[in-house]
């Protein structure tokens, strides 16, 4: 693993996890500088960084983006994602109410869960975790929660529900980009 390997890594889970860009150039200057020093006495960046580059960049996040905005991240993105994946239910099944039972609210409520808890603990999951997530902890609690619980609808969700559970994550992404563009430079 090079040095330049371990900053993109590093950069790149940095900017998802929405530290400021300031901070970013900050954290790579710091992180370049060590690595250097390291090579200069002959070590390696595992050496600097550890094994697992990723844990390492997301527990350096973390101490630099207070659990606040963590939260408020996933408070926001969390509906974004329940939410798209309702309106693509609508599309599937050309409708404009999706039937709401015990086992799918519990089945998206684990995954939900397990999710925000170790993304806020580790980092980002993946999309192959998340399918793991997504069998290991949603299947049985979806299966658990048929067998107790019965397959009866609880409720009817409308389209405009569904629209609605998705604003708080828009208002975040354009919020975020907006405060990530580049400001020009006056002369």
């Amino acid at each position: 693993m090079t040095n330049e390997h371990v900053l993109a890594v590093c950069r790149s889970n940095w900017e998802y996890r929405g530290v400021d860009d300031a901070s970013v150039r900050e954290m790579l200057a710091e992180l370049t500088a060590h690595l250097e020093d390291a090579a200069a006495a002959g070590r390696t960046p595992q050496d600097v960084v550890g094994q697992d580059v990723k844990a390492f960049a997301a527990s350096w996040a973390r101490a630099r983006m207070p659990l606040h905005r963590r939260v408020l991240r996933m408070a926001a993105l969390v509906p974004l994602v329940v939410g798209t994946l309702l309106l693509m239910s609508h599309l599937v099944h050309w409708t404009t109410v999706v039937d709401i039972d015990a086992g799918r609210l519990a089945f998206w409520l684990s995954i939900g869960t397990v999710t925000v808890v170790l993304e806020l603990r580790r980092g980002t999951l993946g999309f192959g975790k998340g399918w793991i997530v997504a069998l290991v902890v949603g299947l049985p609690v979806l299966f658990l929660t048929q067998k107790l619980a019965g397959e009866e609808t609880l409720f009817l969700l409308p389209l405009w529900g569904t629209a609605l559970l998705t604003l708080p994550g828009i208002a975040y992404l354009v919020a975020e980009r907006r405060r990530r563009a580049p400001r020009p430079v006056a002369s």
